[in-house]
């Protein structure tokens, strides 16, 4: 199986891919543009901060699994891929603690205003009394937007600073809520209303896209802090601009909108002038930590899919296909029966959307689950029972109207 691993990737991590019996090549230097070059003739892609084009993905007729070194893969042409076949799959929660670990940096950094402070002990400066002025966050409230497992990572040390923790989720219950030891927010405006800090960790959906708009940051306390370590384009920037030069808030961020699609490069958004603000380089995985259990994670995903076929932390599977009837088919296990029971369908012109098939202890006997886009009929259902000595039953059920 041929990987090209298009991110940096630890010497021990690729050993363990050969090791697997895997061709691997390794070119962390590829730039975006030029993926579409490389892809032919691979069957796996690991990417991590790379955009991976609709063009990338045509490219390679071999390619069969893209797999996001991270957890988001709104960097992927997912939709594409589908079409095509191929399968998208991520690596969630490995870097919850790294991402949870910089949310209190930017938040402390803001708030003991740290970064100024070195600039000015390295400009051989001395400024006790100004720098001096800090309000502390013991006793604030903290709004997290989002409670997946970064956002409970984030739970967790907010509680250890001494910080009362209201949160909002799309999912998030009552019994949740109380589990986690926080506050439950009927909707996001409650949150921007009444927390003193408001941190996002929500993934990037059409319905989270500008989730933060001019409406929601008028909502916010005189001097609160919003912390963004998801997403860029969860915030509208044009309006978090307009809300940092009021003076209104502060802002801690490790993602932008837009934000440079290489490691490095020139980056001159006027928001990076504001003095309210503190900012990143979109490092929040980006600990040695994260990247080991991120490459442990992938390895895994390789591994199952060379010797299975089957890709874990698929993102792209369907959550229903258009069947509508199941044949159920218990059978012997011998050559041919599910040759038979499918070219009765093919004949009809029907379409199998999905087929499982189990083997009962002893191998003697199994079970054939055929999902169907439409209705096969009385008749057929009985021909395919009669026509073939080793079909024990066969059963039709309707799954939807």
């Amino acid at each position: 199986m041929k990987i090209l691993i298009a991110e940096k990737f630890s010497e021990a991590h690729l050993a363990r891919l050969t090791a697997l019996g895997c061709e691997v090549t390794y070119n962390p230097g590829i730039k975006t543009e030029e993926l579409p070059k490389f892809t032919p003739g691979f069957k796996v892609l690991i990417v991590r901060g790379k955009q991976v084009s609709g063009d990338a993905i045509k490219a390679s007729k071999e390619l069969s699994l893209i797999i996001r070194a991270g957890a988001g893969v709104n960097t992927i042409d997912v939709k594409t891929a589908s079409a095509r076949g191929v399968f998208v799959a991520n690596c969630p929660g490995k870097n919850s603690i790294a991402v949870a670990e910089l949310v209190f940096a930017l938040l402390l950094g803001l708030d003991r205003r740290v970064p100024e402070s070195v600039a000015s002990l390295r400009a051989h400066k001395w400024n006790k009394k100004e720098f001096s002025k800090a309000d502390g966050i013991f006793g604030k409230t903290m709004g997290i937007v989002g409670v997946g497992q970064i956002g409970r990572e984030v739970i967790t040390r907010a509680k250890a600073f001494g910080l009362k923790v209201i949160a909002w989720s799309r999912s998030l219950t009552d019994g949740e809520a109380e589990e986690l030891g926080v506050e439950r927010c009927a909707n996001v405006d409650e949150v921007f209303k009444r927390a003193d800090i408001v941190s996002l960790h929500v993934a990037l959906k059409p319905e989270t896209k500008r989730l933060v708009n001019s409406e929601r940051l008028a909502l916010m306390k005189p001097g609160a802090i919003l912390i963004n370590t998801a997403r860029g384009e969860v915030v509208d920037q044009a309006a978090l601009v307009a809300a940092l030069k009021a003076g209104k808030i502060r802002a801690g961020l490790d993602v932008f909108d837009p934000e440079p699609a290489e490691g490095t490069g020139e980056f001159a958004d006027p928001i990076l002038d504001l003095p309210n603000v503190h900012g990143t380089h979109h490092i929040g995985a980006s600990t040695e930590q994260a990247q080991e259990a991120i490459a442990e994670e992938a390895i895994r995903i390789i591994e199952a899919f060379a010797k299975t076929g089957q890709v874990l932390n698929c993102v792209n599977m369907a959550t229903r296909t258009p069947a509508k009837w199941q044949l159920a088919v218990r059978h012997f296990d011998r050559v041919g029966v599910l040759a038979h029971v499918m070219d009765q369908l093919r004949r009809a012109e029907i379409n199998i959307e999905e087929v499982q098939n189990k083997i009962l202890e002893g191998a003697i006997t199994a079970c054939c689950w055929i999902q169907l886009d439409r209705d096969p009929g009385a008749e057929l259902v009985a021909a395919i029972g009669r026509e073939n000595p080793d079909i024990i039953s066969v059963e039709l059920k309707q799954l939807y109207e």
